[in-house]
């Protein structure tokens, strides 16, 4: 496993390992769903105006949001027996985490693993466009961070 660490917004994150934190994530979520593939992928932390421009520029949406994830296997990417598979980025806004876990009343800790998580979980494919879906992904990400004993509140 492979997976590149990015903080472009240092604010405040000297104090934790958030590194530490998504590799247990990532084998969690493989565990539970039986992914024995070797992966790579990019996790970055930014800032709100960098997030907005990204989900301006790519998805069309003139606001910042919390976690953007680039899934490189929504390509026709070309896959070779034997190498990693190459999932993709995850983007997070450091600024907007901070202020969900401040309404949400829980940590930045949790807040940051759980945009994580469903970060991950859309590069492997997950989404939450329809009622059916959204179920499957948020029933995932709540078992995952369960099972790590990262829970909300």
């Amino acid at each position: 496993m492979t997976i590149d660490f990015v903080y472009e917004d240092e604010k405040n994150l000297s104090a934790v390992n958030y590194e530490r934190q998504f590799v247990e994530i990532i084998e969690t979520a493989f565990d539970y769903l039986k992914i024995t593939d070797d992966v790579e992928l990019s996790c970055v932390i930014i800032d709100d105006d960098e997030i907005h421009a990204m989900n301006r520029d790519y998805r069309q949406i003139d606001r910042s949001t919390d976690v953007i994830s680039f899934a490189l296997e929504d390509n026709d990417q070309f896959y070779v027996p034997g190498m990693p598979r190459s999932l993709g980025d995850i983007f997070i806004s450091y600024d907007h985490a901070l202020a969900q876990a401040q309404e949400y009343g829980h940590s930045i800790e949790r807040e940051m693993c759980f945009l994580f998580t469903h970060g991950l979980l859309h590069l492997l494919g997950y989404d939450h466009m329809n009622e059916e879906d959204e179920k499957e992904m948020f029933a995932l990400q709540k078992a995952i961070l369960n099972e790590l004993g990262i829970e909300r509140g």
